[in-house]
């Protein structure tokens, strides 16, 4: 489980599960995403981990036309993912709808109508698949009884396909033909609903095409910038640059002088710390176009308070938490007595691990649209991944009612974490209220890298001992990081344990003494959460460590990563754990980490990869095994020198096991994207700080690899499974950046103990 956060809070239900047919003022609220017909709307609440009834639960809106088209509204912010092709799909595939007849409209943020909208976590399809299914199976059901009360026969005679209720006799009629029968039938309970088998699924477990890609390649797709308001005008924002900055004053007479620009106005930051919700302070210039806005930026004279942050170096830092874990930590994990261990060890092995500031660097850098239009009432434009979080944080900065205010989804030009924080959309609130006209706030590229909440830099110190008889013995595993949470909370200078959770307390190795300890370290810039969040360096460390540990066994890394996970068990660390196990916001008894699945993933890897195989002079393959988000991964990575003598990766392959497949053209396209991303993260990519100041200003400096350096054959084996799904956006990062170390030291003789490395 992530840190508390907003989009993992619960609260009491005020009603279970129900299925209905909205009410004028519900009708009202979709009718600009739905053209008539029947609307039907299913709301199912999701069990959390005790029992208790989580707000991600959706309304599900379904219409159906007299014309024979079928609406189906979104929830879920699309980023490139597909998650607002795939929860669909499921809904259709259930219902026995022809896919090309099936529209999709996006939902606007109200959690009232929709629950949780937060496309974060990789949590949508694992969340859900079920209620999805059910929803399409309860508009199957009505579909089947009209058609079986108009032809006057049994509703077990009848079925759905291509968008048809079929009679056994051959005859058809059309969905759309039955739309005024179905508005006067009783709604099925939840209960009474018979899902379809498996097999019988026509997109479920297929690949289909993501929904807007015609758009999207053809630039017809909408994202936040596209979005034009007539009187619309354009601000870009001087932030401060430290964090916690004050603005002591600021001269803006050369920049009003700049023609086209129309105000300048100051934004309040939040201080120290900074919030995950609120914007840093900085100064405003509105003007008529964003090149005008842009050079009156430029113009302004400012005299900062540059705080208690301004002498900030990530570097010192650095030493100073790799310093820090040479003594005793908080202690997080324990097993059996890793000191008496070390005391009788035949070997002992100690390595350490650092790894860099990490930005999202979207391809579309943050912007938004707001319009405050009086009277307490403002609209948004946006790239969110998390509307009611920043549907919340607009009502709070301008201080009206939640309900006045309306965020419209665009499509993101990318996301991993980055647009679920709301500052950018609040910045634009606050700006239109004070220019008293529709504003976008665009961010640049340098505005980009230089104000990010970054993924935490780490340092890790991994303590190993074999025993005499080269067998691995003692674990002792020590973290340090700055937490999420100190974003938001001064005194959080341990990560939380939902951040240990993610690949450093959740080690599943059959290990009889394992010392799991964290370290303070304090927040001196945003921190937040990026693609597979702290699994990138708990990953990194832990995959590079066994297979030196295998090394020094004499042993082939596949072998003996599959040799220490033993007997196929579940493990629930009881006892071990001291404090909370996350588990991805899931139940263990109802997600359990089971080191079988985690083994066949590894074994069909190394079929699939030919690993037993010896490779050919210049050549090397580097292994790693991981599970995170619930789902279980094993990852073999090619290396060679180029003629130039610069490094290829000509292959990569992945086996994942994320239980039921549902959407698997999107399955792979994320493990494809996901390795290429992994590389930057581990070749390229760095933030640094300074005085405070983030030193990196473009891509020319925040590299993100170029088309020599991807992989070019990404090979990905969908492990067959009838599991309950689980995450397939953010597991693709955290074994690559591993395997691809272990192979350039299969290549180099070199270990590899710091990211990003140069090849």
């Amino acid at each position: 489980m992530l840190p508390k956060l907003p989009f993992f809070k619960t609260k009491e239900p005020k009603n279970q599960s129900k299925v209905f047919i909205p009410s004028r003022r519900e009708f009202l609220k979709i009718s600009s995403l739905v053209t008539g017909g029947f609307v039907m709307g299913i709301n199912f609440q999701c069990a959390g981990p005790k029992g208790e009834v989580i707000t991600f639960a959706p309304n599900v809106y379904i219409n159906i036309s007299s014309d024979n088209v079928i609406t189906l509204i979104a929830h879920r912010s699309e980023m490139g993912t597909g998650i607002r092709t795939t929860l669909p799909m499921i809904v259709a595939d259930e219902m026995g709808a022809e896919w090309s007849k099936v529209k999709i409209a996006q939902a606007e943020g109200d959690e009232e109508k929709y629950g949780d909208q937060n496309t974060d976590g990789s949590y949508s399809i694992r969340m859900f698949y079920e209620p999805m299914r059910l929803a399409g199976g309860t508009a199957r059901q009505m579909l089947q009884a009209a058609a079986a009360a108009k032809w006057g026969v049994d509703v077990s005679e009848c079925s759905t396909e291509n968008s048809q209720v079929l009679h056994s006799s051959g005859k058809k009629i059309k969905f759309g033909d039955l739309v005024a029968d179905m508005g006067k039938m009783e709604i099925p309970k939840p209960e009474s609903i018979t899902l379809k088998e498996f097999s019988s699924y026509k997109l479920i477990g297929k690949d289909v095409m993501i929904y807007d890609a015609k758009d999207m390649s053809t630039g017809k797709a909408i994202y936040g910038a596209d979005v034009d308001l007539p009187n619309m005008q354009i601000a870009v924002i001087r932030r401060s640059p430290v964090v916690g900055a004050k603005v002591i004053s600021f001269n803006d007479e050369k920049a009003m002088a700049i023609p086209g620009v129309n105000r300048v106005v100051k934004i309040e930051g939040a201080g120290n710390p900074p919030g995950l919700d609120k914007p840093l302070e900085g100064v405003a210039v509105i003007a008529d176009n964003t090149w005008a806005a842009m050079k009156g930026r430029d113009a302004l004279e400012i005299e900062w308070d540059l705080g208690e942050n301004q002498t900030y170096s990530s570097s010192k830092q650095l030493e100073e938490m790799l310093k820090s874990t040479t003594g005793d930590g908080k202690l997080r994990r324990e097993r059996g007595d890793f000191k008496a261990a070390q005391r009788n060890a035949g070997k002992r092995i100690e390595r350490t691990y650092l790894a860099p500031f990490y930005a999202h660097a979207t391809i579309e850098p943050p912007a938004a649209i707001a319009h405050y239009q009086g009277d307490g009432i403002c609209e948004i434009w946006a790239p969110t991944q998390h509307p009611q979080w920043a549907r919340q944080a607009v009502a709070d900065a301008l201080n009206i009612d939640l309900y006045n205010v309306t965020v419209n989804v665009t499509l993101l030009g990318g996301g991993f974490g980055r647009k679920s924080k709301p500052d950018f959309v609040v910045e634009a609130a606050l700006l239109s209220k004070a220019a008293k006209s529709p504003v976008r706030v665009q961010w640049t590229r340098e505005d980009d890298l230089h104000h990010d909440f970054l993924h935490a830099q780490s340092a890790q110190r991994i303590k190993a001992t074999l025993d005499k008889n080269g067998n691995l013995s003692g674990w002792n595993h020590h973290t340090v990081f700055p937490a999420i949470g100190a974003t938001a909370s001064a005194t959080e200078l341990h990560p939380s344990d939902g951040e240990l959770g993610l690949g450093c307390i959740d080690f599943p190795f059959d290990v009889p003494n394992i010392r799991i300890e964290s370290h303070e370290s304090k927040a001196h810039t945003r921190i937040g959460w990026l693609r597979s969040v702290s699994n990138i360096h708990h990953s990194f460390a832990t995959n590079c460590m066994l297979d030196e540990l295998a090394e020094a066994k004499g042993e082939d890394p596949v072998d003996f990563l599959s040799g220490l996970l033993g007997e196929d068990k579940n493990l629930n660390f009881e006892g071990e754990i001291k404090g909370q196990f996350g588990n991805y916001g899931e139940s263990i008894e109802k997600f359990p980490l089971n080191t079988g699945r985690l083994k066949r993933v590894i074994e069909i890897v190394a079929k699939e990869a030919n690993w037993k195989n010896a490779v050919a002079e210049g050549k090397a393959m580097g292994f790693a095994a991981h599970k995170s988000f619930l789902t279980y991964v094993a990852c073999i990575v090619r290396v060679e020198k180029g003629a130039d003598g610069k490094l290829l990766i000509p292959e990569v392959f992945y086996a994942v096991d994320c239980g039921i497949g549902v959407n698997t053209d999107r399955i792979r396209s994320q493990f494809e994207g996901g390795a290429q991303f992994a590389t930057s993260l581990a070749m390229t990519s760095a933030i640094t700080l300074e005085n405070g100041k983030v030193q990196q200003n473009n891509f020319d400096g925040y590299e993100i690899i170029r088309m020599p350096q991807s992989p070019k054959k990404i090979h990905v084996h969908i492990v067959e499974s009838m599991e309950k799904p689980t995450g397939v956006g953010e597991p693709p990062v955290p074994p690559y950046i591993a395997a691809l170390c272990n192979a350039m030291y299969k290549l180099t003789g070199e270990r590899i103990y710091q990211l990003p490395f140069k090849a």
